[in-house]
Parts: structure tokens; sequence; C-alpha cells
């Protein structure tokens, strides 16, 4: 095992050229920041209090709201403090745990996607068994394996972190820690798809445009997500000569677009949802 051999911090990096006006920058930030934990707090709350909602499509729902949470308050302190304080240091320990939980938080998110589809497979294909099939202690095993699978899998990278040596540029590219950024700067030998065609197999037209309703929702989040993980994995793989400021905007977009979407997406789409919030609403005008 190696050591490292500095113990200077990394620096993290916001928008290049831009750091005149970073403060500037910083409030759209904040009210994106707000905007999403005010909508996955929301949809959580809602969730914990209405009794229509204790149901594994709304479970697995408060699942994805509470890892974008994760998601944002992993990263709203160090961007907001590179834009707001200009505090760009970050110590190598705290940036290891930072990248352990994006990096987990993100394959969770995917696992809770599949999970969603597959209650949706459930709901199309055999409503009259989807209570036998998707019981409340199954779920809790789902959900759990999904968590499990998110955070032990993304342990043996991250591990390694701690002993590489760091002996090139400790500049990061983000505001925040990501693990292929930081093995960038070590000086060592680093070596949905069955759901909707089921759907339009359906005879009865209108039964496939309700089935393709209780589709959109999921739909939708699912290409929030992939295509901002496609995009981003493009920007670093094939665009060496695009400006940092496209791969850092990318990044934003990856993290910041999904957490704030998701809430807007189920609360326009989902009925029961609409519901609970004009509830909540009216119960507090009084």
């Amino acid at each position: 095992m190696w050591s490292n051999n500095s113990d200077a911090p990394f620096l993290l990096t916001g928008f290049l050229g831009l750091e005149a006006i970073h403060h500037w920058i910083s409030i759209p930030f904040f009210v994106i920041y707000l905007s999403i934990i005010l909508g996955n707090g929301t949809l959580l709350f809602i969730i914990w209090n209405d009794g229509s909602l204790h149901e594994p499509m709304y479970y697995f729902l408060a699942v994805l709201a509470s890892t974008d949470l994760g998601m944002t308050l992993t990263t709203m302190p160090t961007v907001l403090g590179v834009l707001v304080l200009n505090q760009r240091e970050i110590g190598h320990r705290a940036c290891f745990i930072q990248s352990y939980f994006i990096h987990s938080l993100a394959i969770v998110e995917s696992g809770v996607l599949l999970d969603m589809a597959y209650d949706r497979f459930v709901a199309i294909c055999t409503p009259l068994h989807y209570n036998s099939i998707l019981t409340n202690s199954r779920v809790m095993k789902v959900a759990l394996g999904v968590l499990l699978r998110g955070f032990m899998s993304i342990v043996l990278p991250i591990l390694p972190l701690f002993w590489f040596p760091y002996c090139h540029s400790h500049i990061l590219s983000h505001a925040f820690c990501l693990h292929q950024d930081v093995m960038k700067l070590a000086c060592a030998d680093i070596t949905f798809n069955r759901v909707y065609p089921t759907v339009m197999g359906i005879t009865s037209g209108e039964e496939r445009a309700k089935a393709l309703n209780t589709c959109v929702s999921h739909i939708s989040c699912v290409l929030v997500f992939y295509v901002t993980v496609i995009g981003l994995t493009f920007i670093h793989r094939f665009g060496k000569h695009v400006p940092h400021v496209v791969h850092v905007t990318m990044s934003y977009v990856y993290f910041l677009f999904p957490p704030f979407m998701n809430p807007i997406i189920y609360s326009i789409k989902t009925k029961q949802i609409q519901r609970s919030i004009l509830h909540l609403l009216s119960g507090h005008s009084r």
C-alpha cells in the first residue's frame, strides 16, 4: 500500500474565468437547491402522513425522494462554499467521503428506478395479484437490497483513494469530489425495456392509454436521469477539447436536474399526490 506523499488539500473549482461573478451565479444555485429540498421534502411529508399513499409505488417514490435529498445535501455545502465564500480547499478524507456518497446515491437512484419499473410492470400485467406480489415486507426487502447494493458496491473503488499518493496537481475539475476526478491526480498505476413493449401489446385502446398514463411519470424520470448520465459520460469521454465551462455545466445538470424535476413530474402526473398537496395547502390556509 502507498501512503500519501503530500498533505496538501485538494482545490475545488467553480466556473473558470467567471470567478468575479461567482456570487451572482450562486443565487440561481441557491434557489434550485432550496426548490429541491422543498419539493422532495414535501413528497416525503405527504407520503408519510397520507394513509392512501402507503402503497408500493409511493414507498419507492419516497426512497427516490430521499436519495435526491441525500445527493443534494452531499454536494450543496462545497458548491455554495466555492461560489459564495470562495472556499476551495477540501481535505483528502472529506473529499473521499463526499465522493463515496455521491456515487453510492447515484447507484441507489438507478436501482430505485428499476424497482419502480417492475412495480408498474406488475400493476399493468397482473393487477389482481399486485397486492399479493408486492407486499409491504417484500417492498422493504427490495428497498433494503437497493440501498445495500448502492452503498456496498462502491466501497472497493473508494478505499484505495485513501492510500494512493497524490503528487500531481491537487486541483479538481468541479466544486465537489468525483471518483474519476480524484483518480486523475493519483501518481500510481490505476488499473427499462420490458415494461413498455408489454404496454403496447394491450389490445384495448382505452386500456393501452390508461397503462401508458400509469407509466408516463416513470418514463419521464428515467429519461431525466439517464439522458443526463449519458450526456455527462460523453462529455468526459470525448470532450477533451470542449470548453471547461461545458464540463462543469453538464456535471451540475446531472446532479441538480433529476432531483429538481422528479417532484414536479410526480406532482403533475399523479392524481393522488395532487390531492394530497391540495389537502395539505388547504389545511394550512385555514
